[in-house]
């Protein structure tokens, strides 16, 4: 075995700034126009090739809670795949026009993997209930599929700082795991994948819940007829009466927020036509205190080609970016969720602002929720 030191050696993953993604801004997060079938071939391909990709899955929860939670919202911008994790996410999209078509949970990503028939992707339990890692793990390879357990952390309880010690890196590192899945609650589970990314070399890293319960058979998962209809929560209360209270408080406030927001956003889109778009236009001004991206125009259509190769470009540079919107009149919601991804890019590094926002602009981030980072602030 490797000494403790060359274990705990900086990963020489770097993080990658993908602005090629398809992304669209819902409920005030960015969430990828992505199906399942390519979302388990995006972990496979990145996993077996050691590029980094940090998998969050949204929910109603992740949405409600990052509206006053500033690290947890920033570890879903800092993202590189945002799956739609619940099917109130997707009816919102579906209301707004967005192209969100299936529910995308990590459940079923971990299902899809499990299942798939190609070379066994090495995967590390972390957390979970007592017990339930090593009995997901027994599980995984007693069923022989495209994935192979090679190690598993009970975590335990306390603090984040507390489940990272040198000794539990290392075993995840000397275990040849390409896929860590972590199972320590959300807001922990986000926190611990940041606090840790650097001093991990498996590529893909993912916080998916109760994907360990499962996977464990200590829990079951709702039917697929309820699945269907959106009523795996009703089923997950059955099954841990303890949600019930979170489930209802984010559903209460969700219902507030589509009556106030999503509504409203919906039947502007409805009623403006398309008479008043103006052409877009996008000028780069660098100077030696940073790079001003100055976007004018109609910015509401799926088109932003000139926008994710400026990015690209300024994300190769050290510089901090300020994108002015001060011509822009309109700006749609996949324009605000590449924003969204920019601001947890740049916003990480050498700074990133949003200049320029004119009252029909402000009054539509609102509306998505995504005023209060952009504008910052948040």
């Amino acid at each position: 075995m490797p000494p403790a030191s060359a274990a705990l050696a900086p990963a020489r993953l770097e993080p990658r700034a993908d602005f090629q993604r398809r992304v669209v801004s819902v409920l005030g997060l960015p969430f990828d126009v992505i199906g399942l079938h390519d979302a388990v071939e995006r972990i496979r391909r990145d996993a077996f090739a050691d590029l980094r990709c940090f998998v969050s899955t949204p929910n109603l929860n992740f949405a409600m809670t990052a509206l006053d939670d500033a690290a947890f919202r920033g570890s879903v911008l800092r993202s590189d795949l945002c799956l739609a994790d619940g099917m109130p996410v997707v009816w919102v999209a579906r209301l707004l026009g967005l192209p969100i078509r299936e529910r995308v949970s990590g459940a079923d990503v971990f299902e899809a993997l499990v299942a798939h028939t190609g070379a066994p992707l090495p995967v590390y339990l972390f957390g979970g209930q007592p017990g339930a890692a090593a009995r997901a793990c027994e599980r995984i390879n007693a069923h022989g599929g495209g994935l192979r357990c090679v190690g598993f952390d009970a975590a335990g309880f306390g603090p984040v700082a507390s489940m990272s010690g040198d000794e539990q890196i290392a075993r995840i590192n000397d275990s040849g795991a390409k896929f860590v899945v972590v199972s320590l609650g959300a807001r922990k589970g986000q926190a611990w994948i940041e606090h840790n990314a650097t001093r991990l070399r498996a590529p893909v890293l993912a916080h998916l819940g109760a994907v360990m319960n499962f996977a464990a058979g200590t829990v079951r998962r709702a039917p697929a007829s309820m699945q269907a209809l959106g009523l795996e929560w009703l089923w997950r209360v059955s099954e841990e009466p303890a949600l019930w209270r979170r489930y209802g408080r984010d559903a209460l406030q969700a219902a507030g927020l589509v009556a106030t927001r999503v509504v409203p956003d919906a039947l502007l889109a409805w009623r403006r036509g398309r008479g008043g778009d103006q052409p877009k236009r996008l000028d780069v001004l660098r100077a030696e205190h940073g790079t001003t991206l100055r976007l004018g125009g109609t910015w509401i259509d799926a088109e932003l080609d000139a926008l994710r190769t400026a990015l690209a470009q300024c994300s190769a540079s050290d510089a901090p970016l300020t994108i002015d919107l001060a011509e822009v009149n309109e700006l749609g919601a996949e324009a605000t969720g590449l924003l969204l991804v920019a601001s947890g890019w740049f916003g990480a590094r050498a700074g990133f602002r949003v200049a320029g926002i004119g009252p029909d602009v402000a009054s539509a981030l609102r509306r998505r929720l995504a005023f209060r980072v952009l504008s910052g602030s948040a």
